[in-house]
């Protein structure tokens, strides 16, 4: 089999039909059932945006503590519903047997940022966290597509694959989407042109060592860098790479508008089988050059999960930066095997 192809998983590509009644009558839409871990501010966007593209039901996971948050935030955006006029179950709970059979798990459960702290220094805290959870999808979610969310990304899907066994297909980490989104935006503000036009490629970990892939950034088929100087581009590659830091100083809180918008357009990708070209977080096996490790790359998302990684030419300068950042990975992941 070939670098970068996936074996497709059995359950993945089920039919979106089933028979009723034992074969008779006719048939009816099975609706699909997204799981999200975590009821906090990228919870409840995450619920919003998946219940007003109607993409399935809702359940809204928290811990027991939060149970009643969890529920209340699902009724208010049900009765949201009524308003707008999606059709969505939206449940909130806090047991893990409201979550079995989920196409979709979402994983947001841990502790954002705080000013003055890095990704990274979340790890002895989100730890436990994303095994705890990788416990319950394993026994009541076997077959969903699992997104992390959850800092540091790269570092908390390892472990949550490791844990659980999944296949590779069917576990990836966010941030290459949204990372990709904040280079995009700058690069569309500074060369004052509509967002819609810039197509932008972050690759790497999900960190002050990303890499913005200016080879393969353009404005509607124009190379950004012949429309952008190389200082400003510079300036706009930092400014991508302290992305989060950024809006953390403002808030005091982590990013949730964005981030959910990015793991939505991953699961909407896979549950309507759209085949989308996106930037990922995914086990690389041999790809790029390395192993045993989780890290953005662009990979094709379908109904089967991550269909193909994609390679890309890249100059000798991003070679360089992708090594710089992979080690920077592969020290965080290390700290977690470390503490298996």
């Amino acid at each position: 089999m070939a670098p970068g192809e996936f074996l497709p998983h059995a359950l993945a590509g089920a039919p979106l039909v089933s028979g009723r009644g034992g074969g008779k009558g006719p048939p009816m839409a099975n609706r699909k059932k997204i799981a999200l871990i975590g009821a906090g501010n990228i919870g409840g966007e995450l619920a919003a945006l998946v219940a007003r593209k109607e993409l399935g039901d809702v359940v809204l996971f928290d811990i027991p503590q939060k149970t009643d948050f969890a529920k209340g935030k699902a009724l208010d955006l049900e009765q949201n519903g009524a308003v707008l006029g999606y059709d969505a179950s939206i449940k909130g709970t806090s047991s893990w047997a409201d979550c079995a059979g989920a196409d979709v798990l979402i994983v947001t459960a841990g502790i954002p940022r705080k000013p003055g702290q890095s990704r990274d220094d979340l790890v002895a805290t989100n730890l436990p966290i994303i095994r705890s959870v990788a416990d319950g999808a394993k026994e009541h979610c076997p077959d969903a597509l699992v997104i992390v969310i959850s800092n540091p990304i790269d570092a908390m899907v390892y472990e949550f694959k490791r844990r659980t066994g999944f296949p590779r297909e069917r576990v990836l980490g966010m941030a290459g989407v949204l990372d990709s989104a904040r280079f995009q935006l700058f690069l569309a503000r500074e060369a004052n042109v509509s967002v819609k036009d810039v197509r932008a490629m972050v690759l790497g970990g999900h960190g002050d060592d990303m890499v913005p892939v200016l080879s393969a950034c353009t404005i509607n088929g124009v190379r950004a860098t012949e429309l952008i100087s190389k200082d400003k581009l510079e300036a706009i590659v930092a400014r991508t790479r302290k992305g989060g830091g950024e809006i953390v100083g403002l808030m005091g809180t982590s990013a949730y508008y964005a981030p959910a918008s990015s793991a939505v357009a991953m699961a909407e990708s896979f549950l309507l089988d759209q085949k989308r070209l996106l930037p990922a977080a995914v086990y690389l096996d041999g790809e790029y050059g390395y192993k045993d490790l989780y890290m953005g790359v662009p990979v094709v998302i379908g109904g089967k999960g991550v269909e193909k990684i994609v390679e890309l030419p890249l100059t000798a300068e991003e070679k360089e930066m992708l090594a710089k950042s992979a080690k920077s990975v592969q020290g965080i992941t290390d700290v977690v095997k470390a503490a298996s």
